[in-house]
């Protein structure tokens, strides 16, 4: 299964990112082989608008079943609902603590956005 994980940097030492349309990357980690790649997020960073449906159609696209993030507008929450996508809030500080707590099953999935829209 493919996580996506929103990040400041390009490894999973890295901050996570507490946006998740505007992350600066998305690390998505596989935890059958346990490989990591970075995706740039870079043409959301700047956007207007729609950068939160943007860029859950790209991590759809990337195979991510669920989604470890900061925070979540509701636009965003509603087009991972979509995709069939989980999110799952964190305040952890690193790409892989967060994910050592979901798969330990420590974070519980997310009912709803967690934000207000172009947070």
């Amino acid at each position: 299964m493919k996580i996506a994980v929103t990040s400041r940097g390009t490894s999973l030492d890295s901050e996570i990112d507490e946006r998740f349309g505007r992350a600066r990357y998305f690390i998505i980690y596989d935890t059958e082989t346990e490989a990591s790649q970075a995706v740039d997020n870079e043409q959301n960073l700047n956007s207007p608008q729609g950068a939160g449906v943007q860029a859950a159609e790209k991590i759809a696209k990337l195979g991510a079943e669920s989604l470890i993030t900061g925070h979540c507008g509701p636009k965003a929450f509603r087009a991972l609902s979509a995709a069939g996508i989980k999110v799952y809030n964190t305040d952890a500080d690193t790409v892989k603590e967060a994910i050592d707590l979901y798969l330990a099953g420590k974070l519980s999935q997310a009912n709803d956005a967690d934000v207000e829209g172009h947070w």
